[in-house]
């Protein structure tokens, strides 16, 4: 029985490698963000001259968006990586190490995602709002609600993380 129980334990800890492939696939996500931000600039820049004020602001928001979302995709799969498959020993002196690596853990990981999207809503919401003439009372209406909703539960697993003492 414990040949058994040894066994399906040491099964479970290599399971944690079937991950790998998920934080490759966001690698991949990386490349298409990356792409869509090179297509945002060129349009940006190609209408310059023609666009207005408000248009070249919604721009800008746009590749600030995508600049969120993508870093945040490098701290879900640096942290994630090295809190649920395996240490990156070999980079732990490198001198380009972001100084957070390696110091995240599940609980600072859900608060930064929820940071994040907060973060990430808001641009739209402010796109939105510099784009008032094209957009409708009831989906402005839908946005803030979500926007807030967001916010909240924000506040809400904050206060709850503190409460728990995890900071």
């Amino acid at each position: 029985m414990k040949q058994i129980e040894s066994t399906f334990e040491r099964m479970l800890f290599v399971s944690r490698w079937l991950l790998a492939p998920v934080y490759f696939g966001l690698i991949l996500a990386l490349v298409l963000l990356l792409l869509k931000f090179a297509k945002e600039v060129w349009h940006l820049y190609a209408e310059i001259w023609s666009a207005s004020g408000a248009d070249v602001i919604i721009g800008v928001l746009t590749l600030v968006d995508i600049s969120l979302i993508m870093s945040l995709l490098i701290i879900i799969m640096f942290s994630g990586y090295e809190n649920f498959v395996s240490k990156m020993e070999d980079l732990h002196n490198h001198a380009d190490r972001p100084e957070w690596m390696g110091h995240i853990g599940f609980a600072d990981l859900k608060i930064k995602l929820i940071g994040s999207i907060v973060a990430i809503s808001g641009i739209e919401l402010l796109k939105s709002f510099m784009n008032i003439d094209n957009v409708s009372d009831r989906h402005l209406g839908w946005m803030i609600g979500i926007h807030l909703t967001f916010v909240v539960s924000g506040l809400l697993y904050a206060l709850m993380d503190r409460m728990s003492g995890s900071h």
